[in-house]
């Protein structure tokens, strides 16, 4: 006897569970590829990996040599990118990061030459140390993905992924990122020191390792699989109480006594986008109250003034200050 024949809504469905399952692989391969690269700091991992699949770019705040570099290949690595790195100094020029014209003396025509922003995934080391026209330059990519040199316009890649890095401690020499670059940044994040047992770890893998020498990490999955996840995951479903209440904790920012500018439109769309991807990054298609509180400190400490001991503050006292929507 021949089985009936699947209905359009059957097909529909069978489609969509197909498409949730490969998903699911591909973040799961990407969260096991960047936890081997950063060895237990699986809430680190959880946080780059909400913030790369909402499209946004990433600060690390942080100590040198804590392994923000080996991450960043590492990201690159797993999404089967380019990777380029740039060592930010005060004598960086614009075109360091962008690329240039030059004028070829066979063809009688300028060439236009590619910088670092021509990548999948850049790591910007020690952005603070390039002086504000520099990061003006890379900021303008960051927001725009794309160059504009000579009156010509040069997309960057769809996946472009900028991950920085400032060190918190040393400040000669530096030039701060004024609140409207910050704002750029999806969210900024610590490391901090491994714990004992990490470390152990880290030793027992290097061993017989030269350095400078790393291992090099293997695609999980392809630029344009990536795009893919990106495109479901801003599709991820924001009921209206949901909203209402992000809406709310924005408000609160700009109340608060101890902030002086608070959470911009921007901002808000942004602090949206990274709770979509910790919402799918839990297996779910719909974001919770949950969801915005836990990306709240890294999405709103990038974007408050002062130390993190106070951001941190200041965060909880926000999110103290507004009802949490009831379900029923």
């Amino acid at each position: 006897m021949s089985l009936p024949a699947a209905t359009p809504s059957d097909q529909s469905t069978a489609k969509l569970r197909t498409s949730s399952c490969q998903h699911q692989a591909a973040i799961d391969g990407l969260r096991r590829s960047l936890q081997t690269a950063l060895i237990g700091k699986n809430d680190i991992v959880e946080m780059v990996l909400a913030c790369l699949l909402a499209r946004g770019h990433l600060l690390f705040d942080d100590l040198p040599g804590l392994g923000k570099t080996t991450l960043a290949k590492a990201v690159a690595g797993a999404v089967g990118g380019d990777f380029a790195r740039v060592q930010c100094t005060p004598d960086l020029l614009p075109t360091d990061i962008t690329g240039f014209n030059m004028f070829n003396q066979k063809t009688r025509e300028f060439e236009f030459r590619r910088g670092p922003v021509f990548s999948d995934v850049l790591l910007a080391d020690e952005i603070n140390r390039a002086t504000p026209r520099t990061q003006s330059a890379l900021f303008e990519a960051m927001a725009e993905r794309q160059v504009t040199l000579d009156g010509q316009t040069h997309l960057l890649s769809q996946t472009f992924f900028v991950i920085a890095t400032q060190n918190p401690v040393e400040s000669h020499g530096a030039y701060p990122l004024p609140e409207a670059q910050l704002d750029r940044f999806a969210m900024k994040l610590r490391i901090g020191y491994p714990d004992r047992r990490s470390e152990l770890e880290m030793l027992a893998a290097n061993i017989g390792v030269a350095e400078g020498v790393r291992r090099e990490t293997q695609p999980v999955i392809t630029p344009t699989e990536l795009r893919q996840l990106q495109e479901h995951v801003a599709k991820v479903a924001v009921t209206e109480k949901v909203r209402e209440y992000l809406v709310d904790l924005g408000r609160a920012t700009r109340e608060h006594k101890e902030v002086t500018l608070g959470l911009s439109p921007r901002g808000l769309i942004t602090w949206q986008r990274v709770a979509q991807a910790r919402a799918h990054l839990r297996g779910r298609d719909f974001v919770t109250p949950d969801d915005i509180q836990d990306v709240a400190g890294p999405v709103l400490e990038v974007r408050l003034a002062g130390d993190f001991d106070s951001a941190q503050k200041i965060v909880q006292e926000i999110l103290a200050s507004v009802d949490v929507p009831v379900f029923r």
